[in-house]
């Protein structure tokens, strides 16, 4: 694997910490705490302030999909999981079950949950938009609250709800 260089976003729901090569986003992940903050050569590669854009634009409303490249290191079973991800449309859910059943093995459900789960490339690789087969919110590595948030969000932008704030 290249190299990674980081730097941050101040979200509306959190500071954002963008790991990239010169070619792609490895690494979108929610920084809690300081010491989570990587220190060293500063820099932003193109593709990182292509990252920093797009992410304007989706809290903004004004970006449903994503244009830049990710890349993620993981079993092919993990490549599958993560593809599948990205297709799930804005401002939609689908349920672990439903995520097992469209990779071809209902069975499968904890293996996918558990690759949910590893998913670096937050918001990007949408893994907010699984959710329990009751429709529960369940499992996100960044809080539960980030991702009620991420999914009204969504939901706002999706059906022409406007907010003033």
């Amino acid at each position: 694997m290249n190299e990674l260089y980081y730097t941050y976003y101040e979200s509306p729901i959190g500071l954002l910490k963008i790991g990239a090569t010169d070619n792609y986003i490895a690494e979108l992940s929610f920084v809690d705490n300081k010491e989570q903050i990587v220190h060293g050569e500063p820099g932003i590669s193109e593709v990182m302030h292509q990252c920093t854009e797009e992410l304007i634009e989706f809290f903004a409303g004004r970006r449903k999909t994503f244009n830049i490249p990710v890349h993620q290191e993981g079993t092919e079973f993990q490549k599958k999981v993560w593809s599948e991800l990205l297709e799930i449309p804005f401002g939609r859910t689908l349920s672990y079950l439903d995520l097992s059943k469209r990779l071809g093995d209902a069975k499968a459900i904890r293996a996918v949950a558990s690759t949910n789960g590893k998913n670096k490339i937050a918001i990007i690789v949408p893994c907010h938009r699984v959710i329990g087969s009751d429709k529960s919110l369940v499992g996100y590595s960044g809080g539960l609250w980030r991702k009620k948030w991420l999914l009204q969000h969504e939901f706002r932008i999706h059906n022409g709800v406007q907010t003033l704030f």
